[in-house]
């Protein structure tokens, strides 16, 4: 029985995550992907080559965000305040200081819906299972 309730809990959490991305527009999302994201990240969300490993500039390189990378293993929030914030300032909100970010904020040349459309169609791409992992991380609210 545990397990049952385990269960209803996780689905009913993947599916009120999942407000988030109701109503996007994964079309424009693409064409801003492609146009302010893909520079860094790849054209096919692919990512930058050992992105795993430090630079010689102390830097990350800039992760791939298809099913690979680790983008799905973060919460809607988090993906949001990355990408509006800039890295650095983001995790330092959440008490993570120190940490050299490559990821630059877009809070001032991007809206928020166009954010959430970049990350809408990012999500768009991950199989069922990431999109659902990815869900469970999120809060419902």
């Amino acid at each position: 029985m545990r397990w049952l309730i385990a269960l209803l809990v996780s689905c009913a959490s993947s599916l009120a995550a999942d407000h988030n991305w109701e109503h996007r527009d994964i079309d424009a999302g693409q064409n801003l992907y492609a146009d302010t994201c893909a520079s860094c990240h790849g054209a096919n969300l692919e990512g930058q080559p050992n992105w795993r490993s430090v630079g010689d500039d102390g830097v990350l390189p800039a992760p791939p965000h298809d099913a690979t990378g680790h983008t799905w293993h973060h919460d809607d929030a988090l993906l949001f305040e990355y990408t509006k914030l800039g890295g650095a300032a983001a995790l330092q909100a959440r008490g993570v200081s120190g940490f050299n970010s490559g990821m630059p904020a877009f809070g001032e040349t991007l809206s928020d819906d166009e954010i959430w459309n970049i990350l809408a169609y990012i999500r768009s791409t991950w199989p069922q299972r990431e999109r659902d992992v990815q869900a469970s991380r999120t809060p419902p609210h």
